[in-house]
């Protein structure tokens, strides 16, 4: 190995847009600029630009009438092309050492804290509705960290060596997948269209990049700043299109080497399915990376903070239209508390400026798309006539598709709002009898069949203890005193289990462990010169 160390990562600091900051006007002119434009995204394998003629729009969700962008959909023989140029690629890339494939992905990160910055961000809050503070945090820092810390980890991981002896030199190669990774991502996070697909290339692996339709702008300008950083052609393959016939064809692949995915559980487990049915053709068992759905929850005990419970629920289901998968989605409250803890939730919400994100004083953009707009709406006209709204409830799609921030309370805990997952600005309470804590605990852990974050509030030590137990399993990010969204890479390592995927931890050394296949070598100084054993000697 080199002596050559990465640089030790430090987070990247959110700018704040505070008026009259340099950055603030930096963002305002291109995102002014790039709302001027309707540029054209085409299909990029080997390095090359593909154009099919079949072309969709990216639109703004706040603005559904405004075109960003045309971009192509693939036809089957593009699909073949991009297996085609990860194999190529994977020959030399997977030879490159680990320093020389790090420098790429520093560089990137470095291009998108400076000059890209402006970019990526007006891009997500264009194409995805996210305000500027929403944007930075994701399209900016988060992604920037990603693109740090995991070179970082990568080369604690390749320093992890077994025990040698003064006879034999014994060394673990962390070798890439033998195949490609197929790396499928979501529309709610840009860090995640960027991590998704370079994790597994920073391992020496090469990948078929399917990015959300619905994040076509910010997932071409990744591309293009990965480009710019000098990543080579072919190792990352952007190919956009029908996800299901896109899907197929790659699952078919027998060079599949494994999969890289956020998105819905349905969709997570009808691609484990179909592995299953294909086990036999492929090459390698292929490694099955997903994180899916969520029902996340706060549970207060009867000692919480009521202030800061009402905040964690405002900012918690609320920003970002509560399409972050670690949205609050469900509450449990004592009922002591809930008079005041409801009435400070209803006073921010009633505050909450909702519209153009382009606007800095806006809180809540647009959902992403017509899809999701009548699906949560379908949830309204259900917490209408089965439960109470006490704030919001209502939704227009005349010229984007938005959704007031909403809060319901149910009497049911059973009831379908604090079971299933809604995906939008919209919170439902269960308030339960404050003598009622250690059973209620149990309803939290087995009302969802999933798992991936969660909150105690509680200023009773004693109280925390039985949550943190009770709920071990309920949780693969669990937040005390705090809102359960806003995990920073380095510090809260995120992902869940049960059915919100495998917990590999984005941003962490067991992310990346998934994307190597180890060989062991051990090397001999003085091999044996006869094959009898010492023992073996006469008495």
């Amino acid at each position: 190995m080199s002596e050559s160390r990465i640089p030790v990562p430090v987070n990247d600091p959110n700018l704040t847009y505070l008026p009259g900051s340099p950055e603030r006007a930096e963002l305002k002119a291109r995102l002014a600029a790039m709302a001027s434009e309707r540029i054209d995204i085409p299909l990029i394998i080997g390095g090359c630009e593909v154009r099919t003629g079949r072309v969709e729009q990216a639109v703004m969700p706040h603005d559904h009438r405004h075109v960003l962008a045309d971009w192509h959909k693939a036809e089957p023989q593009h699909v073949e092309q991009a297996i085609a140029a990860a194999a190529k690629a994977h020959r030399e890339w997977s030879a490159w050492p680990l320093e020389d494939r790090a420098a790429v992905f520093l560089r990137a990160a470095e291009l998108l804290t400076t000059t890209w910055r402006a970019t990526v961000n007006a891009a997500t809050m264009l194409g995805q509705s996210k305000t500027v503070f929403q944007a930075e945090i994701d399209s900016a820092s988060e992604l920037i960290d990603f693109w740090r810390f995991n070179p970082h980890y990568a080369q604690e991981l390749c320093a992890e060596q077994p025990i040698s002896t003064h006879a034999a030199w014994n060394r673990m190669e962390y070798r890439p997948l033998e195949g490609f990774v197929y790396a499928i991502t979501p529309f709610n996070f840009t860090s995640i269209g960027g991590n998704l697909p370079t994790a597994p290339a920073i391992m020496g692996n090469t990948v078929v990049w399917k990015p959300a339709s619905s994040a076509m702008l910010s997932g071409y300008y990744i591309m293009r700043l990965l480009e710019a950083a000098g990543l080579p052609p072919g190792v990352i393959n952007f190919v956009t299109g029908d996800s299901v016939q896109i899907s197929a064809m790659l699952l078919d692949s027998p060079e599949l080497a494994g999969i890289h995915f956020t998105g819905s559980t349905p969709v997570f487990q009808s691609m484990w399915k179909k592995v299953g049915e294909n086990i036999g053709r492929y090459r390698n068992y292929p490694r099955l990376v997903g994180e899916t759905g969520g029902k996340d929850f706060i549970v207060a005990h009867p000692s919480a903070d009521a202030q800061a419970l009402a905040v964690a629920i405002a900012r918690g289901s609320f920003e970002y239209q509560g399409q972050k998968c670690s949205a609050a989605s469900r509450v449990y409250v004592p009922r002591s508390l809930w008079p005041e803890v409801r009435d400070r939730v209803v006073a921010m919400m009633r505050e909450m400026r909702m519209g153009d994100v382009r606007d800095f004083r806006t809180f809540v953009g647009a959902v992403i798309d017509r899809k999701a707009f009548t699906k949560i709406s379908g949830y309204l006209d259900d917490a209408r006539r089965n439960a109470t709204v006490h704030q919001g409830g209502g939704a227009s799609d005349e010229r984007g598709y938005f959704i007031e921030p909403t809060l319901v309370e149910t009497g049911d805990p059973g009831y379908r709002m604090m079971c299933e997952e809604i995906f939008g600005p919209v919170v439902t309470a269960y308030v339960y009898p404050d003598d009622r804590w250690e059973e209620t605990l149990q309803v939290v852990d087995e009302t969802s069949p999933y798992a991936l974050t969660g909150a105690v509030f509680s200023r009773d030590r004693a109280a925390i203890r039985q949550a943190t137990t009770a709920l071990r399993y309920a949780a693969g990010n669990f937040y005390i005193n705090d809102k359960p969204t806003g995990a920073v890479v380095g510090q809260q390592p995120f992902g869940g289990s049960r059915g919100s995927g495998t917990n590999d931890k984005a941003g962490s050394k067991m992310n990346l462990l998934r994307w190597v296949s180890a060989r062991a070598i051990k090397e001999t100084f003085a091999p044996p010169r006869d094959y009898r054993y010492p023992y073996m000697a006469e008495e």
